[in-house]
């Protein structure tokens, strides 16, 4: 394998695509390493974890001079080394035997590689899998609507990611901790059968950094066990979650005590009330009477902070408390203007909705302060 000039940028570019999901500590040594695989086009720059596997495509037309067809050089060092080359320079590539020779400019760097036949790729599970197609910045702004609600190395593993359910005309997705639960959907321009998928917090974290926010189309391939995602170069193949998520619709209430208030208001003033908030439980009050929402904050030093919003509201009054980061997190992202918050009694949970639309949907629990 062999090339002779490529620009510094068009090299480091898919390498940082594929080498988002490569760990340090990793059980075999390969699962490091990067393989560079000959294609038809060019080269395939190829990552895996063993639970993930991320492709790109790299065209560039290669000289005819023999060599290895496929070589694998740690993920890592390559990376290094091309981000140390001042920009816009050019590099070329030579693979002899069991090295890797880098030179750029007057730089000359010899990597060890392994070989590309020990590299375990993912074995294909997607006979018979379903397709579906989707504009990146949609699914984008799906998974970015909910992943602040994925549970964090729980042992309910199912929680551990997001639900993606296609159904008809609609996509929805799903997260939940436990303590809040997240939901939004979006219509699509198909019908197709129902589907459920559970993606890992992994999938779904590369995802984010990977996708574009435009309207270029996304194909999805999904399977019992496997998911596809295709989309401008790049090929990202994972296993997902074997496990029967929540029925959540059983976690979202009917409330009919209903509050409207400026998004921005609101979380600003949940930004600074935090700030007193006890660091290990982050428990902020929200008090609600007429016309008033009052939201106070204190610590295990005495020290207590207080808010006041004017609002609309003439029903009954209400205490309640709530984990505050959970309550910012579940509006920062969002765009409109006003959100609605809906209430039980002290004991209830809480649903925050959009007055403009009803396709998201979040609910927290209610905390002892």
């Amino acid at each position: 394998m062999f090339i002779k000039q490529i620009n510094r940028n068009e090299l480091l570019k898919p390498l940082l695509a594929v080498g988002g999901i490569v760990e340090r500590k990793q059980p075999l040594p390969i699962l490091s390493n990067v393989l560079l695989k000959k294609s038809e086009q060019g080269i395939r720059l190829i990552s895996t974890d063993l639970e993930i596997q991320i492709e790109v495509q790299l065209d560039i037309a290669l000289p005819d001079t023999g060599g290895p067809e496929a070589i694998t050089v740690s993920s890592k060092k390559f990376q290094d080394i091309l981000k140390a080359i001042p920009d816009e320079s050019l590099v070329s590539l030579d693979a002899q035997e069991n090295k890797l020779q880098v030179k750029a400019n007057k730089s000359k760097f010899s990597l060890q590689t392994l070989p590309a036949q020990d590299f375990p790729l993912l074995t294909g599970q997607l006979d018979g899998a379903s397709e579906i197609k989707i504009k990146q910045g949609k699914l984008k702004k799906l998974l970015n609507s909910v992943q602040h609600a994925m549970a964090q190395q729980d042992i309910r593993y199912y929680l551990n990611g997001i639900l993606m359910v296609i159904e008809g005309e609609s996509i929805k997705m799903v997260a939940t901790d436990g303590h809040r639960l997240a939901f939004i959907g979006e219509t699509m321009e198909q019908d197709y059968p129902k589907l459920e998928v559970i993606l890992s917090r992994k999938t779904v974290n590369e995802l984010m950094k990977l996708l574009g926010g435009d309207d270029e189309e996304l194909r999805v391939e999904l399977a019992e066990k496997q998911v596809r995602f295709k989309f401008s170069n790049i090929t990202m193949t994972s296993k997902v979650i074997d496990g029967k998520f929540p029925d959540y619709t059983r976690v979202i209430p009917t409330h009919t005590n209903h509050l409207v208030v400026n998004r921005v208001v609101l979380m600003q003033a949940l930004q600074r009330a935090a700030i007193l908030s006890n660091e290990k439980f982050r428990g902020v009050r929200l008090l609600l009477t007429e016309n008033n929402l009052q939201i106070i904050s204190s610590n295990s030093e005495q020290e207590e902070a207080q808010e006041d919003i004017e609002i609309k509201y003439t029903n009954q009054p209400l205490d309640i408390g709530f984990n505050v980061n959970y309550l910012v997190e579940g509006i920062s992202f969002l765009s409109t203007e006003e959100v609605t918050l809906s209430f039980g009694d002290q004991n209830s949970s809480l649903l925050i909705t959009t007055p403009e639309q009803d396709n998201y949907k979040y609910v927290v629990m209610p905390m002892r302060i």
